[in-house]
């Protein structure tokens, strides 16, 4: 595996869709999960700060590794260069004007 490898994962957490870049992405040992380590963020010494961005990497600051629920990965690319991380509302119902849907979602007791 070349160590220029980064990887787009897009899932779903909390009624929002995280887009994120991580170097390795791989099936991890507990069972239904997928593990993402080495997450690539913007540089710090960029004049123009994404919000967006800056809340994910507040959120993964000082993890190591992230236990991801396959039924929540909507999407894994391998890509040739980092995009912008970022966090988009998940749209409530299929008259929304948001492009994302929820498939399923666990009954709440």
């Amino acid at each position: 595996m070349s160590d220029n490898q980064i990887y787009k994962i897009v899932f779903l957490s909390q009624d929002e869709v995280y887009e994120i870049y991580a170097k390795h992405v791989f099936q991890g040992d507990l069972y239904g999960f997928v593990v993402a380590e080495d997450f690539v963020f913007g540089e710090n010494s960029s004049i123009v700060i994404d919000p967006s961005e800056e809340k994910l990497k507040a959120e993964f600051a000082g993890v190591k590794r992230s236990f991801i629920p396959m039924h929540e990965i909507m999407r894994i690319d391998q890509v040739e260069r980092r995009g912008t991380a970022k966090i988009v509302p998940l749209a409530k119902n299929a008259g929304s004007s948001g492009k994302v849907s929820k498939l399923y979602t666990p009954e709440k007791t």
